[in-house]
């Protein structure tokens, strides 16, 4: 085999290396966006946690903190759903794990 065709071997094989991870992710993630639920607790992009309290399409919204406010966000925005509820407390305003 000539040197031309152990480096098109190699950089396939690089190539499918850095791919096929990413590929993967990406399936995670979207599987994950279409699985959210009204309910749901969920951390957004930006560190905001709260509940799913509305889904319309592409439009999450979230209520969030005891004032239950509610903002809107793009679906894409939602960086993971939370398994652990977690709560702010009045008294201090710090979240805590139940």
């Amino acid at each position: 085999m000539s040197s031309g065709g152990l480096l098109i071997i190699l950089m396939i094989g690089m190539f499918a290396l850095m791919i096929i991870p990413q590929r993967k992710r990406e399936k995670k993630i979207k599987d994950m966006l279409a699985a959210i639920k009204v309910g749901d607790r969920v951390r957004t992009i930006g560190g905001i946690y709260g509940t799913v309290s509305a889904l319309r399409d592409d439009i999450v919204t979230l209520t969030v903190g005891p004032d239950k406010v509610r903002l809107v966000f793009a679906r894409g925005a939602i960086a993971n759903v939370e398994n652990v509820p977690v709560e702010a407390t009045m008294d201090d305003g710090v979240a805590e794990t139940k």
